[in-house]
């Protein structure tokens, strides 16, 4: 990747978050990029695919003959949206998951990548989470993405291709105004004068990575041939506290903070432990404050 070959790559997910930032990136070093998702992709550049993953036809046609690299980001990515919907958080991370890693068997794809997460290893404590820590997730979405992982290393181990599960952090960045995770949250608030709710009392520690870092990480992987899981985070916890006392030194609004009840699901802790994927060349470019004035326009500007 970014060699000046034009690779084909299928990226599932292309249109969301990570997936737009992503693709435009393959796009700079030349590649032939396929997108598969419920929208279509922005830019006649791309070949887009539009439907649901869960329908085998979708998958067949997503992954084109000559395809030499997936990178499969489509997923149920939300907690509590798992809990609420555990069999249709199987069929898109599980099932559909299942039909690609065979469609790239069928097709001979080298490459796989798959966007996991840390909530695979369930709740430890405030233990720092690296590649060995057995897989004990706590719902649904962890499991879903445990099971993936399973399956993206069997085909690894079996049929010769390289799979690699990146266990993603906490991401944000530019392009989060649909979403509807914490610091799209505080950036609505600030823009607004209202203030956020925060479960219980904002102590809780988590690793924030910026979505370039996440872009540059993928890139990381796939030029090293890395097979197995590898977490990708900035490598700094910090509270929920902190995160907020970060956007209101960005946005220079007071943002006032409610504390409710935590939820079924909400880790204390996630330290994570990125020296597996700094061993490889992966450099988080972004700390909190930095990356979240990266965030702050597109919000700041939307009110103007």
């Amino acid at each position: 990747m970014g060699d000046g070959n034009r690779s084909q790559v299928l990226v599932t997910g292309g249109s969301g978050f990570i997936g737009r930032r992503l693709v435009r990136a393959l796009l700079e070093t030349g590649a032939d990029v396929t997108v598969a998702d419920l929208r279509a992709f922005p830019d006649d550049a791309v070949r887009s695919v539009v439907g649901d993953l869960c329908d085998p036809s979708v998958v067949a046609s997503a992954v084109r003959p000559g395809t030499q690299v997936i990178i499969h980001l489509a997923a149920v990515t939300r907690v509590l949206l798992s809990i609420e919907d555990p069999a249709g958080t199987h069929a898109l991370n599980v099932t559909a998951t299942a039909g690609l890693l065979e469609q790239a068997r069928l097709k001979e794809i080298g490459s796989f990548v798959l966007a996991s997460t840390n909530a695979v290893t369930g709740d430890v404590g405030s233990a720092t989470i690296n590649e060995q820590i057995a897989l004990r997730p706590l719902t649904p979405y962890g499991a879903t993405k445990a099971a993936g992982e399973m399956l993206l290393g069997s085909y690894a181990a079996c049929y010769g291709m390289t799979g690699c599960a990146l266990r993603f952090s906490n991401v944000y960045g530019p392009g989060m105004a649909e979403k509807d995770s914490f610091v799209p949250r505080l950036m609505r608030a600030a823009r607004d004068g209202r203030g956020v709710q925060v479960f219980g009392d904002g102590t809780q520690v988590r690793d924030l990575v910026h979505v370039d870092d996440i872009v540059a990480g993928i890139f990381t992987a796939l030029r090293s041939g890395f097979s197995g899981p590898l977490i990708l985070g900035a490598g700094e916890s910090v509270t929920v506290n902190e995160i907020v006392t970060a956007a209101r030194s960005v946005t220079g609004a007071d943002i006032p903070v409610e504390n409710i009840a935590a939820k079924p699901g909400e880790m204390p802790a996630v330290i994570v432990d990125i020296s597996a994927a700094k061993a490889l060349g992966y450099s988080p470019a972004h700390d909190l404050k930095s990356g979240m004035a990266t965030v702050w326009p597109e919000f700041s500007e939307a009110a103007k």
